[in-house]
């Protein structure tokens, strides 16, 4: 009887520990799963997008636009910028395009690298983290661009310390304001600083890859004329991000406010064009006459 009781109770623990195994199994796959997804877009709680392209692009200009905009459509959002989005960083920031010492290529993308760990830890994932929109002034493809490219480094290393940086904090937007080096080297109103002094090859190569970049990612980069008026380019970016926030905008803000905001911004911008139209009749009309 003792036998039976015992062999019963080896039996229950054996199913128990199978059950427990199972069960195991299957929280594993799911926070497997679950892991792949957030590193797939690891910007679910807020909207993270960066802005990247050669100096004198315009960069900073269509950041503090879009700032605006998307706070006039209710979302709260952190401007920043690289290198130089913390405290740190602004010191990195001095050495890296101020420096008169001879920096060595590997350092130079080493420093770039320790910038975006502390940028994307104490500024970019917090935001994230809070639902707000986090707007870059550059990220991680500038280092790939302008020092794997650029300064003709291996790609693969740059790509392993940036990739250890954003620790797979990536954004869900990416826009690449393009233009020729010649055309944005006009348009910079300041002394050229260490980065901007490298030279035409440099440029060119550097512009070249951030094309190869937006190539190889299509679902997160958009291109833009950046050789178009302010406006255009704006306007173009605002086109697009309306698409997006009607798809990401959970945590970012309401639904219902985002959706009233976007309707009563197209009803603006339609009212301003009937307008436009009927203004222009009229005065055909009386011209007419």
């Amino acid at each position: 009887m003792t036998a039976a009781k015992n062999n019963a109770a080896a039996k229950n623990n054996a199913i128990e520990k199978n059950n427990s195994a199972s069960a195991c199994s299957a929280g594993l796959t799911s926070v497997a799963a679950a892991t792949d997804s957030v590193m797939q877009n690891p910007c679910k709680a807020g909207l993270f997008i960066t802005f990247e392209g050669v100096d004198g692009t315009g960069k900073s200009t269509q950041t503090a636009y879009l700032k605006e905009y998307l706070e006039s459509l209710g979302a709260e959002c952190v401007i920043t910028r690289e290198p130089g989005g913390t405290a740190p960083g602004r010191q990195i920031r001095e050495i890296l395009l101020h420096s008169s010492d001879d920096i060595s290529d590997r350092a130079e993308a080493l420093l770039y690298a320790a910038d975006r760990a502390q940028h994307v830890d104490r500024v970019i994932k917090p935001a994230l983290e809070s639902g707000k929109v986090v707007i870059s002034d550059r990220y991680i493809d500038s280092s790939l661009a302008y020092q794997a490219a650029g300064r003709v480094m291996r790609t693969d290393g740059v790509k392993m310390i940036n990739e250890f940086a954003v620790g797979g904090t990536m954004p869900n937007r990416t826009y690449l304001l393009d233009m020729d080096y010649a055309a944005s080297k006009q348009r910079l109103e300041h002394e050229p600083d260490r980065l901007e002094s490298a030279g035409a090859e440099f440029f060119e190569r550097t512009r070249k890859e951030f094309l190869n970049l937006a190539e190889r990612e299509p679902d997160r980069f958009v291109i833009i004329d950046a050789s178009q008026s302010v406006e255009s380019v704006r306007n173009r970016i605002r086109e697009d991000i309306g698409a997006l926030l009607c798809k990401t905008s959970a945590g970012i803000m309401p639904a219902g406010n985002l959706q009233t905001n976007l309707q009563a911004e197209m009803s603006a911008e339609t009212s301003a064009e009937k307008s436009g139209k009927m203004s222009g009749k009229t005065s055909a009309q009386s011209e007419q006459k």
